[in-house]
């Protein structure tokens, strides 16, 4: 079962969600996935759904699987378009990956935020919001 799996710590992989601006001037939101670890990683899933209050109370989104066969270390990769109207729930991503043969597994929460409280994102050179 899988509360009988010890998953070691996730460190130098996070979450987050960058704001870009396309070709007509306007803004693109995504999701990535920031490896920041000097190994790659590999069979990397994300699972992602938002929920309007922290208790699961309220509306919610439907649940996105991405899966991605390795991100190089100290790079990122785009997982999926994110529209704004979801910045007032809270974002939750379930994020599983491997380091050679080490299972790692993580739920990681990006709370509510507004366009305006955005910080600078030094891994993709853009505003957003990132988890820990």
């Amino acid at each position: 079962m899988k509360k009988d799996i010890n998953f070691p710590e996730i460190t130098d992989v996070k979450i987050a969600v960058g704001k870009s601006i396309n070709e007509k001037g306007e803004s693109s939101w995504y999701v990535y996935v920031i490896n920041n670890k000097p190994t790659n990683i590999s069979n990397v899933m994300v699972v992602s759904n938002a929920r309007e209050n922290e208790d699961g109370s309220g509306r919610k989104t439907s649940t996105l699987r991405h899966f991605m066969q390795e991100v190089a270390a100290n790079s990122f990769e785009k997982v999926e378009a994110i529209d704004p109207a979801v910045f007032g729930f809270y974002n939750e991503f379930w994020l599983s990956f491997y380091t050679g043969k080490e299972l790692f597994d993580k739920k990681m929460m990006i709370k509510p935020f507004s366009e305006w409280e955005l910080e600078e994102i030094e891994e993709l050179e853009m505003q957003g919001k990132a988890t820990d």
